[in-house]
């Protein structure tokens, strides 16, 4: 499976990160251009809202807001406030999509790390997908830097 990691620190407590990306509010803003759908009852990654390994609800990802590219069922391993969570999801295109965020105290803030593999459904799509997911995290990353600041 294609794997890949990104990592960004800011000069803030992972308190205060942990209650940005833990919302899908904040999910969508660090995603823009892309946006996943949600309901409202799970306006945040909770564990006592989840069952752990159990799909906890199917999202349209648009691209823009509006152009459907995929249809994701989030399903949420762990959740461990405020050090991050591990989503093991499905969707149309991934046939596996796990992704691990960790939020680690740093000198002077906090170390977000994003590590992604993916299965695509398609044999061989994953080289082509994989710089482009790549590129949707490091735009995710520049925004978590603008929005908290850097070191």
């Amino acid at each position: 499976m294609p794997r890949f990691e990104i990592t960004s620190t800011v000069p803030v407590a992972r308190e205060r990160v942990w209650a940005q990306v833990s919302t899908m509010a904040g999910v969508n803003a660090e995603l823009w251009p892309i946006v996943m759908t949600y309901p409202r009852e799970v306006a945040a990654l909770n564990a006592a809202q989840a069952v752990m390994g159990q799909p906890m609800f199917r999202s349209w990802v648009l691209l823009f807001g509006v152009l459907p590219i995929d249809r994701h069922e989030l399903t949420l391993v762990s959740v461990d406030p405020p050090a991050g969570f591990h989503e093991d999801s499905r969707s149309w295109l991934q046939r596996r999509w796990i992704h691990i965020r960790t939020l680690e105290e740093a000198p002077g803030g906090c170390r977000i790390t994003d590590c992604v593999e993916f299965q695509p459904r398609l044999p061989g799509v994953g080289r082509l997908l994989l710089p482009v997911f790549r590129a949707v995290f490091a735009n995710r990353h520049r925004y978590l830097r603008r929005h908290f600041g850097s070191p």
